[in-house]
Order: structure tokens, then C-alpha cells, then sequence
């Protein structure tokens, strides 16, 4: 049950370590996304725009960009898993981060490397949050630094992810753990 719940994770962070777009460092302000129907917010530089996702992968349910930095994105991700499943029945943020690592790293298919940075718990309203950080080795060679927000609810995984190249992960982090942390389940 475990690794079909981890199969999940790392097929959402795959599509959405996949996807093209970006953040412009210089945003004056945050703007809060709603999806009420889907059941989650989070924040977003000004200057973003939404891309279209109807021939996404399965599950991508929004992605955002900025039309300047073309080399960064977020997404979110919804999938299905067992509806009693919760994210902290799973271990702790360093085991569920390790072990998404781990099956992305043995992933033939996906022939990226990812090292986990970090990993954190977020408790809010009674909702548990992992932020997991990674730095990840694209097929180019290139190097990308990756931050997901991961939680469970009702039946559903929910991944946030937001994604630079490593050149520019200086200039864009402290706007990125803010977006990242700013992600919650209504």
C-alpha cells in the first residue's frame, strides 16, 4: 500500500519536475489562487500567468508561469490514493522525502536524479503538510532545484511543486518557500 502511495508521489513530481515555466523575481506582491471545487490555495508572484492544461498529463490540475524567466514553473498535482491513508501514517517528512528519492533514482523511466535538500512538516488546521526540497539532475546534465509541498485529503494527494534552474535558485528562494508554505487544503 506504501509504495503504490509512493508510485503516486513520484509520478506527480515527475510530471510536474517535467513542466516548463517560470517566476519573475522581482514581483511586487503575492496573489492568492483559489480552486474551491478541488479544495486548495496558495500564493503566486504577480506578473504569473495560468497555462492552458486541458493535454496535460492526467492529474495536473493547474500550472502557472511567467512570461520573462521561461526556466521555472509550479504546478499542482492531484491523484487518487486510498481515502484512509494520512500523509504522517507514512513517517516522517525525511522518510517520505528519502524514500520519493530512492524510486526516483531507481526510476529507469525517469531518468532524472533527485537529492533530497530538506524536508519538513507544516501543521495547519489541523492538516499535516511535507515540504520536501530537492536538487535534481535533469537527462541534459543540467541541474534544477525542485520544492513540493505534499498532503492527503479525502482521498486525494496533493503536490505543489515549484521548480528553477540551480543558477537561479539564490534569487528565487526565499519567494519560492513562501509560495511553497503559503499552499493549504480548505
Amino acid at each position: 500500500m506504501f509504495k503504490s502511495f509512493f508510485l503516486r508521489i513520484v509520478a506527480s513530481l515527475i510530471i510536474a519536475l517535467s513542466l516548463c515555466g517560470c517566476v519573475s523575481t522581482t514581483a511586487a506582491g503575492l496573489k492568492a489562487y483559489v480552486d474551491g471545487a478541488d479544495g486548495y490555495q496558495f500564493l503566486y508572484p504577480i506578473g504569473w500567468i495560468q497555462v492552458d492544461v486541458k493535454n496535460a498529463n492526467q492529474g495536473v490540475d493547474v500550472v502557472f508561469r511567467d512570461l520573462i524567466e521561461r526556466s521555472e514553473n509550479l504546478s499542482v498535482v492531484i491523484s487518487q490514493v486510498d481515502k484512509n491513508i494520512k500523509l504522517e501514517d507514512l513517517g516522517s517528512p525525511s522518510d517520505v522525502g528519502y524514500r520519493f528519492m530512492q524510486l526516483v533514482n531507481q526510476n529507469p523511466n525517469s531518468q532524472i536524479e533527485a537529492e533530497l535538500i530538506a524536508a519538513e512538516k507544516k501543521e495547519e488546521k489541523k492538516q499535516n503538510y511535507y515540504l520536501l526540497e530537492y536538487r535534481v539532475k535533469q537527462p541534459d546534465g543540467n541541474y534544477r532545484h525542485n520544492i513540493a509541498t505534499v498532503a492527503t485529503k479525502n482521498g486525494k494527494l496533493y503536490t505543489f511543486n515549484i521548480s528553477t534552474t540551480e543558477a537561479r535558485w539564490s534569487q528565487v528562494e526565499n519567494l519560492f518557500k513562501t509560495m511553497a508554505k503559503s499552499f493549504s487544503l480548505s
